[in-house]
């Protein structure tokens, strides 16, 4: 009798922690000292009437114009993020990378309810600036420590002070903060966390990230500033640069029937094609038709991150391009069936977010999730 109520409490707790643990609020990130809090704003630089990004750009005028139209500018404004962020209960801990700046956050951190810091013990904000808010990964967030400027050189020059810090020379210490998150904790059991592009990089075996060779391309004359675009995943042009494709028949010992073999090569990055968040992928479509342009046969590849989040968060597999490494993509069929085939079309497109994530957390598009980046039309003799 003692036995079985031994196990019979053994078995209740167990089914409690599962269920637990299907409903508990989702954590991706272990909560490190790096952005536990937001950045204090400190005093203001002399020379600045404020921390705004219209302050700077006063003088810095290209640069202002490139800030503005990078996803940097709308990283608290994004329709997608604030809907993402809704459904995940919105976190403090992605408001320290989206309006990282301490007058951007209505409230402030006055500490922590739990060891894992997800529970923070939140104070209305005297100094919030709603308007500073809205800049999101704003100018002061990367340039402005303790009333100093930082940038990679001093200027002697400039209307306020400027100190040169060898954090805007290295290619990637400035980009760390928020790009480099982890994930390793008890319950976790994931090779890369989200947003893991520094660990990417580490595991494709280069020995250091130079994130804005690519993101952030210097101008070639003297003294020229780096351009603040970041060029990334919602940039066409920048993927495809990244992006080798080949498309060749191969040999076939039947005679009615033809095989297509298409390669795709990460060419032109460090960190696996895509990257960031879990929702981005690939997907390369085979569509047979006949003369009338009916669909004969249809295959899909996804090339995406198959995580499990509950109960535990885990990598089930992972069939994104490593740099370097060439994957092939076959298609077969018949050419001696009625209809005849006419034509195979095949597309490589890039997704922002997966379909059914998007209607989960009730995100209303009105622009595209997803754009082509190949397409061929093969006639079929």
């Amino acid at each position: 009798m003692r036995k079985r109520l031994i196990f019979l409490v053994l078995l209740t707790s167990f089914s409690l922690f599962m269920l637990y643990r299907f409903v508990r609020p989702l954590s991706i990130f272990v909560v490190t000292k790096a952005f536990e809090r937001p950045i204090p704003a400190g005093k203001l630089p002399t020379g600045l009437v404020s921390l705004s990004a219209r302050e700077c750009g006063k003088c810095h005028r290209e640069i202002f114009e490139e800030w503005s139209g990078s996803i940097h500018a709308r990283a608290w404004t994004d329709p997608y993020f604030q809907a993402d962020t809704r459904f995940d209960g919105s976190q403090q801990i992605c408001m320290n990378c989206h309006i990282p700046l301490e007058n951007q956050q209505e409230n402030r951190v006055l500490g922590f309810r739990d060891r894992d810091k997800l529970d923070p013990i939140l104070r209305p904000n005297p100094d919030f600036d709603p308007e500073l808010q809205k800049e999101g990964v704003t100018c002061a967030v990367c340039h402005v420590t303790d009333g100093v400027i930082l940038g990679p050189r001093e200027s002697g020059d400039a209307p306020h002070p400027v100190r040169k810090d060898p954090r805007f020379t290295d290619g990637s210490s400035v980009c760390r903060r928020c790009h480099l998150v982890s994930g390793r904790r008890w319950d976790t059991f994931y090779r890369l966390p989200p947003c893991g592009t520094f660990r990417e990089i580490k595991e494709a075996g280069s020995r250091k990230a130079g994130c804005t060779g690519c993101h952030m391309p210097e101008e070639k004359e003297e003294n020229g500033h780096a351009h603040h675009l970041w060029r990334g995943g919602h940039d066409p042009a920048m993927i495809r640069q990244a992006l080798t494709v080949m498309v060749e028949e191969n040999p076939s010992p039947r005679r009615n029937r033809k095989k297509y073999t298409l390669t795709l090569t990460n060419t032109g990055t460090d960190h696996f094609l895509p990257t960031g968040t879990p929702d981005r992928h690939l997907s390369v479509t085979f569509t047979l038709t006949d003369g009338r342009k009916d669909v004969l046969k249809e295959k899909t590849f996804m090339l995406k991150r198959h995580i499990m989040w509950r109960p535990f968060i885990a990598d089930l597999w992972d069939t994104r391009l490593p740099k370097g490494k060439p994957r092939d993509y076959t298609f077969a069929f018949q050419t001696d069936t009625t209809p005849r085939p006419a034509a195979l079309k095949i597309v490589v497109k890039y997704h922002l977010l997966d379909e059914k994530r998007r209607a989960r957390i009730g995100y209303e598009n009105k622009e595209p999730i997803a754009y082509t980046l190949y397409e061929k039309n093969l006639p079929i003799d």
